[in-house]
């Protein structure tokens, strides 16, 4: 059954009462009729009791170890991306946006908004495996939690690993996401939950278990899609943290035979695009792609045993790393009446700035009282802007170098080593106790990152590397450890093996 409805039109406000004027004819499903229905008391009502959500709905995917070596979006000639392809096409593709060199600290500088050396997790730290240090929802600020506060319905599916679901069963819903389903990390003395592929192990509001036959990303992506269709009465926020294509390297359900890491690695980002292609043919097919925005980017580089050609130069994955192949992340971002299509921007972003760019997208408040690092990049996306407010971007961390003392997990350094760079140079710095200036890149004439021209005494460049130094003063000097409060300790958590902070470099 189908209903004709008056679509469009123009908003007017008289003597403080709003009103709208019709403009368009539309034939719409029957069940979309509710959505209008709500918005036609703007006629009765007064401006202040109304208003119609037309707020973005919100996607954020983030794939796991890939750099744009593996992108033919990006000039990777050793694959094909068709659907990721399509997506930068149609949308917005970057080319300065920065993640974190590892899993841990990127996912924590997404969900709080905060550099590494704010937020505290500045190593990687599998929290099931290893005990002790946890995401805790009381100390840190979480993008979920200000999102369904805005009034989105919110949820996760894929990969957390930052909380031990054992212990916080419902700590997805303190974080603020309405549903999810995760794989759980894994779980030091729980063999299945080393499966994040074939016969799974997730975490959902029922509890943790192994799903036989099933492919991992294939239920987290239809989880993510069935929350989509049941809950689209209101703007939604969905965060997808694909396990692909992180080892162990695995066959993919349309290509069983792969072969070799080299050849599963392939299998897995093809799947990756495969799934991407899914989410939008579905999104489309519930009417609800016009008014979404999918952003599109991985957390760091790809695994160092991989190699792949990025026009025309072999490019080792660089995981773990602060140079460009370990932090210079594929990021697209696509909006299909939304966003600007066919733009290749040279924009900075860095993963701080997820949080207030979603915020601004949703209308939502920041929470007061609390140092974010981020910057909105919201009007670029919009088309209402040619460019981000960033003058710089930072990115830091990773490796396994924490320790736990009697206090708790400790990062290994005072202060640890870090990158800076505007849309051309970029600055190294050392990890204390060398605390200073390492080296100077030019990225547009050395992309490759082989020359240190930090001792130049051109004009220019003593310039940008005082700008740099002053911004490098301007962080703490001493970065944080992870922020949680401490509770009792469990049979799974590393031993005790420092004395807090004495230890320290």
């Amino acid at each position: 059954m189908t209903v004709v409805i008056l679509k469009s039109g123009i908003f007017s406000i008289v003597n403080n009462e709003l009103y709208y004027t019709f403009l368009q004819l539309s034939v719409l499903p029957v069940w979309q009729f509710s959505k209008y229905l709500f918005c036609l008391t703007l006629l009765i009502l007064p401006f202040e009791q109304t208003f119609c959500d037309a707020r973005p709905n919100i996607m954020l995917i983030l794939l796991d170890d890939l750099g744009k070596e593996w992108v033919s979006a990006y000039g990777a000639s050793d694959i094909e991306t068709p659907n990721i392809d399509e997506l930068a096409a149609s949308g917005m593709r970057f080319e300065n946006a920065w993640s974190m060199p590892q899993c841990t600290p990127s996912r924590l500088s997404i969900l709080t908004g905060q550099y590494p050396f704010r937020h505290g997790w500045v190593n990687h730290w599998d929290t099931p495996r290893w005990g002790d240090a946890y995401y805790d929802w009381r100390l840190n600020p979480s993008l979920a939690r200000i999102m369904r506060d805005a009034g989105y319905n919110t949820v996760a599916a894929g990969k957390w690993q930052v909380n031990d679901f054992r212990i916080e069963p419902d700590v997805m819903v303190k974080h603020g996401f309405d549903d999810y389903a995760m794989w759980t990390g894994y779980e030091t003395g729980n063999p299945p939950s080393a499966e994040r592929y074939w016969d799974p192990y997730i975490h959902t509001k029922e509890g943790s278990k192994t799903y036989e036959g099933v492919y991992g990303e294939d239920f987290f992506t239809q989880f993510i899609l069935d929350f989509i269709t049941k809950n689209r009465d209101s703007p939604w926020f969905a965060y997808y943290p694909m396990n692909l294509p992180h080892a162990p390297f695995v066959n993919s359900p349309i290509e069983p035979k792969a072969e070799g890491v080299l050849g599963k690695h392939k299998a897995m980002v093809r799947y990756a695009d495969f799934l991407l292609g899914k989410i939008i043919d579905r999104l489309e097919e519930i009417n609800e792609l016009d008014n979404t925005i999918i952003i599109w980017t991985t957390d760091n580089g790809t695994h160092g045993a991989l190699k792949g050609k990025l026009n025309g130069r072999i490019v080792r994955g660089g995981k773990q790393k602060i140079t460009e192949n370990g932090i210079n992340a594929p990021f697209i971002v696509y909006g299909k009446e939304l966003v600007p299509h066919g733009v290749v921007t040279d924009a900075l972003v860095d993963f701080t700035d997820f949080l207030p760019t979603f915020v601004q997208l949703a209308g939502a408040k920041i929470p007061e009282g609390i140092a974010f690092d981020g910057e909105s990049f919201a009007d670029l996306i919009l088309g209402k802007s040619n460019d981000s407010p960033r003058k710089y971007i930072v990115s830091m961390g990773g490796l396994n170098e924490a320790e736990r003392s009697d206090k708790g997990v400790e990062n290994a350094f005072v202060f640890r080593n870090r990158v800076i760079r505007n849309k051309r140079y970029k600055l190294y710095a050392n990890s204390s106790p060398e605390y200073g200036l390492d080296k100077l890149i030019d990225l547009k004439n050395d992309p490759e990152e082989q020359k240190n021209i930090i001792l130049s005494e051109d004009e220019h460049i003593v310039q940008i590397v005082g700008t740099f130094s002053n911004i490098l003063k301007q962080m703490s000097p001493k970065d944080n450890d992870p922020i949680y409060t401490r509770r009792d300790p469990n049979p799974w958590d590393v031993e005790v093996s420092v004395k807090s902070q004495v230890w320290k470099q």
